[in-house]
């Protein structure tokens, strides 16, 4: 019997965090799409892997059985497919989320090639929608990502800079003109937001802890230019790294300095099971020496 690896992910998420809204969190997908691919995976294996209650979702005898074997059955599976993938093509594929490929980028790549003649970064940008920028699907080796994100204690992660947040609004917004703006002063505002499954990631970049009520939304975007039409076009403001004011300069929309909320860093990101691959060392390492 073929079961999709997906599959398996979804499970094996469900099973860590004994709850689907928790385990949507970690996987950046509905709850409902996640409960669909729970009940494909069980009725595939003919057997029921969870005992559903108001309490959560527990495992069966079935699902305890199952989940002792796949964290290392994945494990093994992303570990042979990056390998294969990096021997086959020479090509070290890296996620970023917008701004968090910063100025050092290129020193990064053109060290790294010194390292590595012959090997290629392949730069992948990633959906808000995705905040690991592509490494809980094993789609790249590693990431430039903006701290915090959603299962971060997973990934091996170091910083590579802290910035100052700013505010993106539209230019014709009453408080443009203003030098710097407070934070508090936003409260009211309705804001442009990541998609609601990105959990903590979207309610860091809305400051809901720095906040005594609950954010307004006036629209919920993925990409850049999206977000950059929304604010533009009035819909709402949004908290922003301050160097998006230099990636994403945009007529229609202003960037002013913010205050009352923590600054944001850009880490790089890969997979305990790369610590021992020398390429991804090597990349590591560009990375820190060229922050």
């Amino acid at each position: 019997m073929d079961v999709d690896t997906r599959l398996l992910r979804y499970f094996a998420a469900v099973a860590e965090e004994g709850n689907l809204t928790r385990a949507a969190e970690r996987l950046f997908v509905s709850q409902p799409a996640l409960t669909k691919q729970v009940k494909q995976l069980e009725d595939r294996l003919g057997v029921r892997l969870f005992a559903r209650s108001r309490a959560g979702m527990a495992l069966t005898e079935a699902g305890r059985a199952l989940a002792s074997r796949v964290p290392v059955l994945l494990g093994e599976w992303d570990r042979a497919l990056r390998e294969t993938r990096r021997a086959a093509t020479q090509v070290l594929r890296v996620g970023f989320l917008a701004s968090a490929a910063n100025e050092a980028t290129p020193a990064i790549i053109a060290a790294f090639g010194e390292r590595r003649p012959g090997w290629r970064v392949d730069m992948r940008q990633a959906a808000w929608s995705n905040p690991t920028a592509g490494l809980a699907s094993s789609d790249v080796d590693a990431a430039l990502v903006r701290l915090p994100f959603p299962g971060q204690e997973k990934w091996r992660v170091s910083v590579l800079l802290t910035e100052p947040r700013c505010v993106a609004l539209p230019s014709d917004h009453r408080l443009s003109t203003q030098d710097v703006i407070a934070f508090e002063d936003l409260w009211d505002e309705p804001f442009v937001a990541a998609p609601v499954e990105t959990g903590s990631w979207r309610d860091y970049w809305l400051a809901v802890d720095h906040r005594p009520d609950e954010p307004r939304i006036g629209a919920v975007t993925e990409h850049p230019d999206d977000w950059l039409s929304a604010i533009a076009n009035g819909y709402g403001v949004a908290l922003a790294p301050e160097s998006a004011a230099r990636y994403y300069a945009r007529p229609g929309v202003t960037y002013r300095p913010v205050t009352g909320v923590p600054p944001t860093q850009v880490g790089i990101a890969w997979s305990p099971a790369d610590d021992d691959n020398p390429v991804v060392r090597d990349f590591v390492e560009c990375c820190l020496e060229h922050r």
